[in-house]
């Protein structure tokens, strides 16, 4: 399917989705992988893994252009070569996203939501946090808060954060969509951000930005 959400947000940012439907031959056909970025591609032996990647690459290539190419820092945070927006990734099943900034610090996680949240909620829930315990949005509320505490994460790029005990969302109604409130409280951070979250089929997306 490739594409399907290119959108400029109110901040600057712009965000992007990819929805996995293609072969992976005609994703190769649809980048331009580097030598470094080939060798990393024939190094995976999950071909889900495989189609991430090129996913990931494909869909940069739709929003920015298709020269532009992904490295790491030491923390395998992302960034582009040629410095011109910060970026963060995701993937989980079949969609990819990417968002961008140029001048922001980006955050952005997505999950496809299943029953198992509820088997390790304790690891990422601390005691001040307040989940809706109605069967019908208790794995949505979960998953709100897993997916922005994982936006947090990446846009603090700090090895030392622990999800229980570093990073609090503040109590908000369920809806389809919504902005809620996460604090990073760390020896190195204390910082409070607007989390923007919605709903797409199955999945659940959040992301954040801050100067």
């Amino acid at each position: 399917m490739g594409m399907i959400l290119k959108k400029k947000l109110e901040d600057g940012s712009i965000l992007g989705i990819w929805e996995i439907t293609e072969d992976i031959n005609i994703l190769l056909d649809q980048v331009k992988l580097s030598d470094t970025e080939f060798d990393r591609y024939n190094r995976f032996l999950s071909h889900a893994r495989k189609l991430e990647f090129l996913s990931v690459r494909a869909l940069l290539g739709k929003m920015l252009n298709p020269d532009v190419k992904i490295v790491y820092n030491g923390n395998r945070k992302p960034y582009l070569d040629d410095g011109s927006y910060n970026i963060s990734i995701t993937h989980s099943k079949s969609l990819t996203s990417i968002l961008l900034n140029k001048t922001k610090r980006v955050g952005i996680d997505l999950e496809y939501m299943s029953h198992r949240i509820r088997k390790i909620a304790h690891k990422f829930i601390n005691d001040n946090e307040s989940i809706n315990k109605n069967d019908l949005t208790e794995k949505y509320h979960l998953y709100i808060h897993w997916c922005a505490k994982e936006a947090l994460y990446k846009v603090c790029d700090k090895k030392d954060i622990n999800f229980r005990l570093n990073l609090f969302i503040k109590p908000f109604p369920v809806n389809n969509k919504g902005v809620i409130k996460g604090n990073v409280n760390s020896e190195m951070i204390n910082e409070e951000f607007d989390l923007n979250y919605f709903k797409y089929d199955n999945y659940i997306i959040v992301y954040t930005s801050k100067d």
